[in-house]
């Protein structure tokens, strides 16, 4: 598979960094025997594959390795591309409502029977390197449970990075200013720790959030008292209780908290309508009165 570059070309490697994260459910020892097929040097857990290249290029496809293995990706190169791939169960996340939320070549959503995977690209063609973003992915793979909690802020943050770093008006890019935003989840001006983390790795312009947050309402309160969960989980049908364990015997603790705590939670895909869509024109014009001011 060749490197990622901004024109979609193949290029020679300067340095590329992979990370590969399994969350829901360790790798086997025949797995990662397969994995290690696709890179004599990566380094290879049940839950983790790392490898950089300063010359060449990594012989798997990462489309693959998400699809068959694999949760989360990082990738970053540094002639500017920075990738993000999550994957959830689709009794977590509706591909329909993710897909209200791609750009073509930068947010797109792919399905297979039993997953849906995100896949979050920024281009910066200055090659800008930021430090430390290869440390990144520890930090943004919470937004797997937030989502999967029925929190669509980190797909609205993908969505946004695709304009972050337009100069408006720029000649191919007026044909998208009449573009309207997707639905407006609530808590954009009260972000995760995680979604802070994805939101940088992405560049989201942060006067551009600033401006978007302006019709994000604020997020209702979560219930997480023990004694409710309790009373939920007592109440949840036999055959509920027993799907649930049978993911917990299967190595698949993290994918049973998840369907447990949405199911508490009363988890909701879509986020509240606060009125008329705002175009990334009206966006990009608000950001720049916010970075006029000095934010």
């Amino acid at each position: 598979m060749g490197a990622y570059g901004g024109d979609g070309k193949t290029r020679m490697s300067e340095y590329q960094y992979y990370e590969f994260l399994a969350v829901d459910r360790p790798l086997t020892g025949v797995e990662q025997e397969l994995i290690r097929e696709l890179s004599t040097r990566a380094r290879i857990t049940p839950t983790r594959f790392t490898n950089e290249y300063h010359w060449g290029d990594f012989r798997g496809d990462p489309d693959e390795m998400m699809r068959d293995y694999y949760d989360a990706h990082l990738y970053l190169a540094n002639w500017g591309t920075h990738r993000i791939m999550l994957r959830l169960p689709r009794t977590l996340l509706d591909p329909e409502i993710a897909q209200q939320f791609c750009v073509d070549g930068q947010v797109s959503v792919s399905t297979t029977d039993d997953h849906v995977i995100l896949d979050l690209f920024s281009e910066d063609e200055s090659g800008d390197w930021v430090e430390g973003a290869e440390d990144s992915l520890s930090d943004i793979v919470g937004v797997r449970s937030e989502l999967a909690a029925g929190d669509l802020r980190p797909l609205y943050l993908a969505w946004l990075s695709s304009f972050s770093g337009w100069d408006y008006g720029e000649e191919g890019e007026d044909e998208d200013e009449d573009t309207e935003e997707p639905p407006v989840p609530a808590g954009l001006g009260a972000l995760t720790a995680a979604q802070r983390a994805l939101a940088d790795f992405l560049r989201v312009d942060r006067d551009l959030l600033v401006a978007a947050a302006e019709a994000s309402p604020e997020l209702p309160k979560v219930k997480d008292d023990a004694q409710l969960l309790a009373a939920y989980v007592a109440k949840l049908p036999a055959s509920e209780k027993d799907r649930l364990l049978m993911l917990v015997g299967e190595d698949q603790a993290a994918r049973a908290r998840m369907e447990l705590l949405r199911g508490f939670r009363g988890g909701q895909d879509e986020p509240p309508s606060s009125g008329p869509r705002r175009t990334v024109a009206a966006l990009l014009d608000a950001a720049a009165v916010y970075a006029t001011a000095g934010g």
